[in-house]
């Protein structure tokens, strides 16, 4: 019981550190894909030292690294997708787009792991649906695709979450980590070629407060964040992580609200659609507690 408390506080620190996320990436001047970019490489050269420059990797079979590998590419898919709908619309619409992964992830995580689909779980991610509408129906209709690629990135996170509840056991954190950070990092730099070559113009060096900005965002808000939220996965299911990681709009809304004054954009329906969703993940953990006690016999 005490390592799924601890498994809890880990990640509820780590979705604090990620509510960090969407703020600095309004603030960072750079593209979506350079953001994500430069994030992974810092975040890599600073696991360096964790993974013990690589001989760490050396007890993990081939056939996992190329799963990690793999799993990393949909890390980088995610990460610029969430960017992206936050050069949309807004930081606290792609925060909280990020709420549909727990339903996604209710159906992902049994097809995935060959579980049993768990009703409690599907109707707490159908729940989130209403909150959803309730903020969909008050955004302007220019923040509509940062919407659409914000739900695209949640689909994303659940995918890559389940796959890591299903590998997590075959390495340490930092590795696992590293492996797949250092993956999306070399897919990005193949996809920026591409970029280039159909015409797209991008800006490769941070300016100014750009550069403390990716230091916070790839030390504190990923190599911290990730480490924790894959150990604390070891001891919870892939639902619970993402529901509880639904979290993330809520201290990101309220950091945006503070940093970015985003709640001049956002009608009182928007924030009555966080609330929905918020009581919804608050609750599931206490849902569940009494389900299971009544389950055990007397």
């Amino acid at each position: 019981m005490d390592k799924i408390k601890g498994a809890y506080l880990e990640l509820h620190i780590a979705v604090l550190l990620y509510g960090f996320t969407a703020i600095l990436g309004d603030l960072i001047q750079l593209s979506a894909v350079m953001i994500v970019w430069w994030r992974v490489l810092i975040t890599c050269i600073s696991l360096l030292y964790f993974i013990r420059f690589g001989k760490k990797l050396r007890s993990i079979p081939r056939d996992k690294i190329f799963k990690f590998l793999g799993v990393g590419i949909l890390v980088a898919l995610h990460w610029i997708t969430f960017y992206g709908a936050i050069k949309l619309s807004n930081a606290s619409v792609a925060l909280i787009c990020f709420a549909s992964t727990s339903l996604f992830t209710s159906f992902l995580e049994p097809a995935i792991l060959g579980r049993s689909i768990e009703k409690l779980q599907v109707i707490m991610g159908m729940m989130i649906i209403p909150g959803m509408w309730l903020i969909v129906n008050t955004v302007d209709t220019a923040m509509m695709n940062g919407i659409y690629v914000g739900i695209l990135s949640a689909l994303l996170a659940a995918i890559f979450s389940t796959l890591n509840k299903k590998l997590i056991d075959d390495a340490d954190s930092y590795s696992i980590t590293f492996l797949e950070l250092g993956s999306a990092c070399i897919f990005i730099s193949i996809l920026i070629p591409i970029l280039l070559w159909n015409g797209t113009e991008i800006q490769f060096m941070p300016v100014g407060m750009d550069w403390p900005y990716l230091i916070i965002l790839a030390l504190l808000c990923t190599t911290l964040a990730y480490i924790l939220s894959l150990r604390a996965l070891k001891h919870v299911s892939a639902f619970v992580a993402n529901l509880t990681i639904n979290l993330e709009p809520v201290y990101g809304i309220l950091l945006a609200i503070i940093l970015l004054n985003d709640h001049k954009e956002l009608s009182p329906r928007f924030y009555l659609g966080v609330v929905l969703i918020g009581a919804i993940v608050f609750s599931y953990p206490l849902i569940k507690k009494k389900i299971s006690k009544e389950e055990i016999p007397n």
